[in-house]
């Protein structure tokens, strides 16, 4: 069975099939820094994955997307104080042109239930 929470025509916020979650991309408001996108992409990381059934203890891997890799430290310094230092998922860090020019970060997750 697949579980999609919070659909519309184009995307799920999650989708669920068995034990593992997969989330879309998220990210903060346009135009703040990168420690607020940061802060906000991992306060909707932690609400999905409760919804899902899970918690950030139980993130597999995580995939972060920088629009400028300069701001590695800046969102480093959030992640660092977020992500569960008895549980650290793999994760892989690169710079990409983001949707829009005002987003600074985009933090996707994947996690077992």
């Amino acid at each position: 069975m697949i579980v999609r929470l919070h659909p519309d025509d184009r995307m799920s916020q999650a989708v669920i099939h068995g034990d593992t979650i997969w989330l879309a991309g998220q990210v903060g408001e346009p135009g703040e820094d990168v420690v607020a996108q940061t802060r906000t992409a991992l306060t909707e990381i932690d609400s999905l994955l409760a919804e899902a059934g899970s918690h950030k203890s139980k993130i597999l891997s995580a995939t972060v997307w920088l629009a400028d890799i300069a701001d590695f430290e800046a969102m480093n310094s959030v992640w660092d104080a977020w992500v569960d230092r008895d549980n650290p998922p793999a994760r892989a860090t690169g710079e990409s042109r983001l949707a829009a020019p005002e987003y600074r970060v985009e933090i996707i997750v994947v996690a077992a239930r």
